[in-house]
């Protein structure tokens, strides 16, 4: 048995090690988006910003918004209040007073105590069918957005034709050891996205920071088919689009399109937003991404099982740390372009001291996401 699992996790090391590689070659063979200074922005954009109790972050990222180098006349900006007990749509109307292209959007107005599984789908929808723009971009309420942010999509749209863009986003290091290991753990996913969608294997994005075709988005039916699910407004809509657009979709590989953002501010917090995007991990469309996803996580169920064997089999101990050791070598060879890429490389230093914590938390939450539920901005969701 102990021979057994010790051959089984090494195979699944070595095809973990073979798939970090491929990442690392997309990642590398990205070229970094060049704005042309003659260039004249076309696009028109509405940005959708849901915010549901963000009265500490939605001045921030609204100030941010519009403090774009883009011409005022060919963007709007539409925050969706989810039921906010805060300030939040107070906020947002004083400053409205500045800004002509802020729209709001109240959704206990307008669905009362209507009950839904997927409050942020339903947000976006909504503000989707009251915009004016061609192309949908969608950020978060506690995000901060460079002041490029939009010219630069603007750039990408028109120079490759997409109809479906991801941009990178960042978390922000606050000190702190929880803080330290989300960063990491998103950076690498993050690189793992930018490398899969340039090589069109994968649809993978983030909320945070998308474009789309307002067009393409009702050609493919919205959120419809996948909208009774919590979670899935950024990743399951992508694929929905790439099945009909395998060519037009993309990774705006900028640092200048950066969407920066807070880490969760406890374990507890981190693990409910962690075990939210498990959650739909089995109702994926892509199986590329299913099959993956399945490698990960026995790979780290073999990590655990291995040292609970030592323990009567005292000898595995040497095998499992060379085997770990492999591990974080495999991986770090991939985030060194990452983290040059995020201007994070100092956070590398945290990379092995974070790897055993890694391997429990990516089982805890693959499990929980699966079986168990959680609580998200108030709300508990199964």
């Amino acid at each position: 048995m102990v021979l057994a699992l010790f051959i089984f996790t090494a195979l699944l090391l070595l095809a973990h090690a073979i798939l970090i590689e491929k990442y690392r070659y997309w990642f590398m063979k990205l070229k970094p988006l060049v704005n042309k200074a003659a260039d004249i922005p076309t696009t028109q954009f509405s940005i959708i910003i849901p915010a549901r109790n963000e009265s500490a972050n939605i001045e921030i990222c609204l100030n941010s918004v519009f403090a774009q180098k883009y011409p005022k006349n060919i963007y709007e900006v539409i925050v969706v209040d989810d039921y906010s007990s805060d300030t939040t749509a107070d906020i947002v109307k004083k400053i409205q007073k500045q800004y002509s292209n802020l729209h709001l959007i109240q959704l206990d107005k307008l669905l009362h105590e209507k009950q839904l599984n997927s409050y942020k789908k339903k947000a976006i929808e909504i503000a989707i069918h009251q915009s004016v723009g061609e192309f949908i971009v969608t950020t978060d309420a506690d995000c901060i957005l460079p002041p490029n942010w939009l010219y630069n999509f603007d750039t990408y749209i028109r120079e490759n034709n997409s109809v479906f863009v991801a941009g990178p986003v960042r978390f922000q290091d606050n000190g702190s050891f929880v803080s330290k290991f989300q960063c990491l753990d998103f950076m690498s996913l993050q690189g793992i996205t930018a490398a899969a969608v340039g090589a069109g294997f994968h649809s993978m994005c983030n909320g945070a920071n998308l474009a789309y075709s307002k067009k393409v988005f009702m050609e493919v039916g919205g959120f419809k088919g996948i909208d009774d699910i919590a979670s899935g407004d950024d990743m399951m809509l992508m694929h929905k689009i790439y099945k009909q657009h395998k060519r037009r979709i993309g990774f705006l590989f900028s640092k200048d399109a950066v969407a920066l953002t807070k880490p969760m501010p406890t374990w507890r917090d981190f693990f409910n937003q962690r075990i939210r995007w498990a959650s739909k991990a089995d109702k994926f469309d892509d199986k590329r991404i299913i099959i993956v996803l399945a490698l990960i996580y026995l790979l780290n169920v073999s990590f655990i099982a291995l040292p609970i064997i030592a323990f009567w089999y005292g000898q595995v101990w040497y095998w499992w740390g060379i085997m770990l050791l492999v591990k974080v070598l495999i991986e770090l060879r991939f985030m060194l372009p990452v983290s040059k890429f995020f201007n994070q490389q100092i956070l590398l230093l945290w990379f092995p001291v974070m790897q055993p914590f890694h391997i429990v938390y990516t089982v805890m939450a693959g499990w929980l996401g699966k079986f168990g539920k959680y609580k998200w901005k108030g709300r508990t969701v199964k």
